[in-house]
């Protein structure tokens, strides 16, 4: 992400753009769309590798854990605070 956008504008380009994408790849999909919010964690690049292989790995690990159960976990490690209520609405 360049570093002259801001989170937001990117998110906004993000949605914008891959909902146009999914519209057009499958016309016959009803109403997809995104969540009103997202979650967005600057990485280091030092520690650029590790995220990488941790990526690459998701595939393995969401086998034994859902994306959710993921998430919530992340956001607790880094002390993230969070609404249970509402993080998945």
């Amino acid at each position: 992400m360049p570093k002259a956008v801001s989170v937001s504008k990117f998110m906004e380009i993000v949605k914008t753009n891959s909902s146009k994408w999914v519209h057009d790849s499958f016309p016959n999909k009803d109403k997809f769309g995104w969540q009103d919010g997202y979650g967005a964690f600057s990485v280091s690049k030092s520690a650029e590798d590790t995220i990488i292989r941790y990526i690459r790995n998701q595939q393995e690990r969401h086998r034994k854990e859902s994306f959710q159960e993921e998430f919530v976990e992340f956001l607790n490690k880094h002390g993230v605070e969070y609404d249970k209520n509402y993080i998945w609405k």
